[in-house]
């Protein structure tokens, strides 16, 4: 499959199938067009003598200073020489590719004033597997992701480096083994390639992705636990949530009824309390509430992926360009900072419940610590403690980085969005949920298999796939390898896959 660019119609599953999974990409023939138009355009001004800014000016605090004509292209190498400012290790590459596949959807436009060659070189980089070498750190997110888009511009110079069938090479070998010209910038593609918050965008796209995915499985994790302390289910009646009216809240109650079915809890068969602790009880309205800020982020960030983000911007339609400020990446930042919150925010509840599971005066007549034997052995005690740990991590990292600008540039640049640094926590925090999701998983299955009655279908499968991997806890055993284990089966979505197999989607 191909996923052809448009400009309005780029999904983050398609940054996804693009990034991570290898698929081809082509500009619409629309595009193509808008593009040679917009750059027809901006030549007549440059040919006119017409003032715009990064095309014929400085930029930032050089953007009063007017080049010499015969400046302008060398004006675009510098700009790029300057930018390309990031500091450390390299970003994944898929991050990298998430970021040229946004970068060309936004010249689809035909608003940038880029040559066409420029676009179609960072197609065929997509296409024929070369990824440039772009440190993660430095961008601020505002004025876009400069100094990591330089890196990918470098490139277009026969500069940098770039990764091509498993190696890192110098950037024009990388580029003639790959079989790509070397396009040369001229006057304003420099800028038209890196003003915009692309890395931090494709970042939060795929993000999103894992991220839907881990809250589904916290949603498996969830059922297994209130199927191991015999919960009262008649809270995840979704006639209660309907009544509330949050759609989040409603899918997660259906899909947590969904994981029960066909079992004893779900039939009325297992006696229960009449009222179980918030933990227990309140799990739909807590995730569901993740589930509504993650459709929120979602929608903006597929808002952004389909959007001008670039200065200035060009009308050809009216012979006009505007300069302002549509590279700010604030709209990203602030519903990515909400959802690497509530993803704390979710697994800071699974602990509570694989806290019950192991507390003896809490877990509805389990053995302590999930063990027999307890006292010359002590089970999962110490695995609550490398979930804490973890939480505690989750905790520090969901400061909202959108709160902390800092001026840059002369103080031109006086707010910035450090979206950046959104987008690198976030992975951050789901590396802990990861883990923490992954303790709950292990725990539970312990708790099960102590229990004799039955389970629903999706419970079922999902204890299945985790008995695969980790077997049941008899005596004490190093635990790192199980847990390490575990955490690698939530990342791949192997529970997931298997459980939506076996009863069908959760979303």
């Amino acid at each position: 499959m191909v996923v052809q660019l448009d400009g309005q119609s780029l999904t983050i599953e398609d940054i996804v199938n693009v990034a991570r999974n290898g698929e081809k990409v082509e500009l619409h023939p629309d595009a193509v067009e808008r593009i040679k138009e917009c750059r027809a355009m901006l030549e007549r001004k440059l040919d006119s003598h017409e003032v715009m800014y990064g095309v014929n000016t400085g930029i930032g605090e050089f953007s009063e200073v007017v080049l010499d004509e015969d400046k302008l292209k060398e004006f675009q190498r510098y700009l790029i020489y300057n930018h390309a400012a990031g500091i450390g290790d390299p970003a994944p590459i898929e991050y990298v590719r998430g970021a040229i596949l946004s970068r060309i959807n936004v010249h689809a436009h035909g608003k940038s004033g880029v040559r066409f060659e420029i676009t179609q070189t960072l197609v065929e980089m997509l296409n024929k597997g070369l990824t440039p070498f772009v440190c993660q750190k430095g961008s601020v997110g505002a004025s876009g992701d400069l100094a990591p888009m330089s890196q990918i511009a470098l490139l277009l110079l026969g500069e940098g480096e770039a990764y091509y069938q498993g190696e890192l090479l110098d950037g024009k070998e990388a580029m003639d083994r790959a079989g790509i010209s070397v396009p040369g910038l001229e006057a304003r593609d420099g800028l038209a390639t890196i003003n915009g918050s692309n890395l931090m965008t494709a970042m939060s796209a795929i993000f999103l992705y894992d991220a839907n995915n881990w809250l589904k499985q916290a949603e498996i994790a969830a059922a297994m636990s209130l199927e191991a302390l015999k919960a009262n289910m008649r809270p995840y009646t979704p006639r209660l949530l309907e009544v509330r009216g949050f759609p989040g809240a409603v899918r997660s109650a259906k899909a947590i009824c969904k994981l029960i079915a066909g079992g004893d809890l779900a039939e009325n068969k297992i006696k229960c309390k009449v009222q179980d602790a918030y933990s227990m009880r309140s799990t739909p309205q807590v995730i569901g509430a993740v589930h509504d800020a993650l459709a929120y982020a979602h929608a903006q960030v597929e808002i952004e992926l389909n959007g001008v983000g670039d200065n200035p911007v060009f009308f050809p339609e009216d012979d006009m360009q505007l300069t302002g400020a549509n590279f700010q990446g604030t709209p990203v930042s602030l519903p990515m900072d909400m959802v690497g919150a509530a993803i704390t925010m979710v697994s800071v509840m699974s602990e509570r419940r694989m806290n019950r599971l192991n507390n003896p005066a809490l877990n509805a007549g389990l053995p302590a610590f999930l063990i027999k034997k307890g006292g010359m052995f002590s089970g999962m005690m110490l695995s609550q403690y490398t979930a804490d740990m973890q939480i505690v991590e989750q905790r520090i990292l969901s400061m909202p980085a959108s709160i902390q600008s800092i001026p840059a540039a002369a103080d031109q640049e006086d707010f910035v969005s450090m979206g950046m640094n959104t987008a690198i926590k976030n992975f951050q925090i789901l590396d802990n949920a990861y883990g923490i999701l992954g303790i709950e998983f292990m725990a539970a299955a312990q708790a099960l298999d102590f229990r004799d009655y039955t389970f629903g279908r999706g419970v079922t499968k999902a204890k299945e796939v985790i008995r695969r991997h980790v077997d049941f806890l008899e005596v004490d055993r190093p635990l790192y390898p199980d847990h390490t284990k575990m955490k690698e089966i939530v990342n791949s979505c192997e529970i997931l896959r298997e459980v939506e197999k076996e009863i069908g989607n959760l979303d």
